[in-house]
Parts: C-alpha cells; structure tokens; sequence
C-alpha cells in the first residue's frame, strides 16, 4: 500500500496467490520494482484529495499521532527505544515519489531477538527470518551480516508503515501527519479520528493527475465519506 500511494497509483487491479501479501524482503522496493516493470500510464481524469483544514491529535499511553493542515503531503515520524542501537530517530519531509524511492522504500521491517523466539515459540511469526527482517540481538547489535540499508533504518521504515497506514483512507492526503512512538494501530486510530470528525477535513479535486498539485486548483466538491469504517 505504501508503494501505491506514494507512487501515486490509484486505479489497479492486483491478483494475490495466498492468504496475505507477502513480505518479500521487508521492505517496499520489490513492489516499486514491480510496477516500474509493468508500466504507469497516467489518466486524464480529476483526482479526489483528502485535505485537512484543521488539527486532529490523539494520545495513546505514552505516544501520539497528529494530523494537521499543510500545502503538500508531509510525514514527521519519531520513535524512541530503549536500545542504545535505536535511541530516538526522526525523519521528516515530503512524501513524493522521488523521496519515497530514495529515502524510504529500501527500510526493512525490524524486531528484537527475544521477541521473534517468544513468537515462534507461540506459533506466529513462523516466516520471519534474517531475509526478510532486521534483527536486533540481546547485545544490542544488528544480527543481519550486511547490516543496516541506512544509518537510521528503523524510522524510515516506520514512516514506511505510516504511509501504507494512511493510504487505507481511500484517497491521498494533503496534509502533515505526526506521530511519536506510533505503530499501525496509533496510525489507524488517528485516521479514524481524522475521518470522524467531518469539520477537520475537506475532499477536494484537482484538474487531472499532475506529479505535483497546483493547491490554487484544488476545489472543494460533495463526495462520499471516505473508510466509512471511520463513523
């Protein structure tokens, strides 16, 4: 979902051999390999933003997530780990096309050691692995014997997840999304704020798909409630 949206695709037709999406190597570049080998083609018909015109924050324990109006679709992600491996990284910017594939699509998921053996010991997570996974051992040390893809690996690929998260709202955003120490459930449950309160956003439409939204074109129109799921 996150190669999706931030490549901009939003009228495709996907056929899946199983019961889950597979995880490949953890990340999103074989998805964004995919589509560049099966082709784009760009559509000469108006496309549908979600806009946010005024802030939604929510608070879960120790950690928030935040939406709030901004003239383009911008991701400030933070979290914050006990290990001295992890600490407290942040990443911020534009979520563009460009962006996605150069500073985010390679960010593998990741996991602690102790945690995957109490998993497997359970009987779920049984297909993880050091192909598909960033593994933190007990001494604090990556286990993966090529190590980390990027210094701060880790919270890009938790921007990663944010992106593929917020893209279940149905359309792209036009705004800034927040959060520290967030996960999909923190992402999930600011968007269904987001989309409940219907004071806090607007659908807009723009003239045709453009690599970059001219906002002095973007025009409020009477559209169908996105993820109904949200109310």
């Amino acid at each position: 979902m996150a190669a999706l949206y931030a490549l901009g695709v939003d009228n495709i037709s996907i056929e899946l051999d199983g019961g889950e999406v597979p995880i490949m190597d953890g990340s999103a570049a074989v998805f964004i390999e995919a589509l560049d080998s099966a082709g784009l083609v760009n559509h000469s018909v108006k496309r549908r933003y979600i806009r946010v015109i005024k802030p939604v924050r929510i608070e879960m324990g120790g950690s928030w997530a935040e939406f709030t109006p901004h003239n383009g679709t911008r991701f400030e992600i933070d979290i914050d780990f006990e290990t001295p491996l992890i600490g407290r990284q942040s990443w911020k910017g534009e979520v563009t096309a460009d962006t996605f594939r150069r500073e985010l699509s390679r960010a593998r998921t990741f996991g602690f050691m102790r945690d995957v053996e109490r998993l497997w010991a359970s009987g779920h997570a049984l297909g993880s692995s050091l192909e598909n996974s960033v593994v933190i051992g007990d001494d604090d040390k990556v286990i993966n014997i090529e190590g980390l893809r990027y210094r701060d690996e880790f919270v890009r690929h938790k921007t990663l997840d944010a992106v593929g998260d917020l893209a279940l709202a149905g359309a792209q955003f036009i705004g800034c999304y927040r959060s520290y120490r967030g996960g999909h459930k923190l992402n999930a449950m600011a968007l269904r704020a987001l989309l409940a309160d219907h004071s806090a956003y607007e659908v807009v439409e723009a003239p045709a798909r453009r690599d970059t939204v001219r906002h002095g074109e973007l025009v409020a129109v009477n559209a169908a409630v996105f993820a109904p799921w949200a109310l």
